[in-house]
């Protein structure tokens, strides 16, 4: 299917996208340690990984990120396509088939450290990027990058491999890394460089509007999957352990989603401490919520 042609279905209808894996690797008890974070599980604990996928298809998300954030060779040495091809995989046997899998590209180096960026980070992008195309995803997500320069090569290797391509930022947990006015140019630099939609993420969703509305500059999709802010916000994290007060705090995210939806915005999902019953509420919210179509399955 053309891109033009994804594209202007995405921009015609909301999209569900999943949550996190790590956070929620962790509410189920499966440990998440540096250097490969939710990388980790794809060995020591597969069948939650599936679950995880499984009960964000049930909530309503219908573009499932595979956990290859940091599956690549800087945190999973030699081994590091194969572990790729794995998460992949896993992603694909969980989810219903006309379901789209992402495969995430992420900073290098720390997420919330854009002073780390390596000054040449082009050769493992396009390493990442052509092992995801391997692997069988349906699009690229080039995702929580607070440094522009880095998520530009990312997003430019990524478009090389023929895939669609989104392009995500993160003005990190704090939102002090970028302003909304410097999304916005990030964003419509990687539009010029070929992404099909961009988005912002893990921002407290509390601080994400304003973020949202730059976006809506760029000329294609757009949208957002924020974190749940500081605990004591009371948007997930802990409250995922109990069923009133995580249902209560997935109902706030979405009435927060639904200002971004105000704007335009038409790709939805959560970040880290958001989970499945946030999409679900997400879902709810939608009337009528709407499955993609693209890039494989339409006609």
């Amino acid at each position: 299917m053309p891109v033009f042609a994804a594209q202007k279905m995405a921009a015609a209808q909301t999209i569900l996208l999943d949550g996190p894996l790590g956070t929620e690797l962790a509410v189920r008890g499966v440990p998440t340690p540096p250097p490969q974070w939710s990388g980790e599980a794809i060995n020591t604990a597969p069948r939650v990984i599936e679950a995880i996928h499984r009960d964000y298809a049930l909530a309503g998300a219908t573009v499932h990120t595979a956990a290859t954030f940091r599956t690549h060779a800087r945190q999973a040495g030699p081994g590091w396509e194969a572990l790729t091809a794995r998460a992949v995989a896993l992603t694909r046997g969980a989810i219903p088939r006309h379901h789209l899998v992402a495969g995430s590209i992420a900073p290098l180096e720390d997420c919330y450290r854009p002073d780390l960026s390596p000054l040449d980070s082009r050769p493992e992008h396009r390493a990442i990027a052509r092992a995801l195309a391997r692997s069988g995803v349906d699009l690229l997500l080039c995702e929580t990058f607070p440094h522009v320069g880095e998520a530009l090569v990312a997003v430019e290797e990524a478009v090389a491999t023929g895939l669609l391509v989104w392009a995500s930022f993160t003005a990190g947990h704090r939102a002090d890394l970028l302003t909304p006015i410097e999304v916005g140019h990030a964003a419509r630099a990687a539009v010029a460089r070929g992404a099909s939609a961009v988005l912002v993420n893990c921002i407290p969703a509390t601080r994400t509007l304003p973020y949202v509305e730059q976006l809506a500059t760029a000329g294609v999709p757009f949208g957002a999957y924020a974190n749940a802010g500081a605990p004591e916000e009371a948007l997930g994290w802990d409250t995922a352990r109990e069923p009133v007060a995580c249902a209560r705090a997935a109902r706030v995210y979405a009435e927060l989603a639904s200002t971004w939806r105000a704007v335009g915005a038409t790709l939805l999902g959560g970040c880290c401490g958001t989970g499945p019953a946030h999409i679900a509420a997400l879902a709810a919210s939608i009337t009528p919520p709407s499955a993609p179509r693209f890039p494989s399955e339409a006609g």
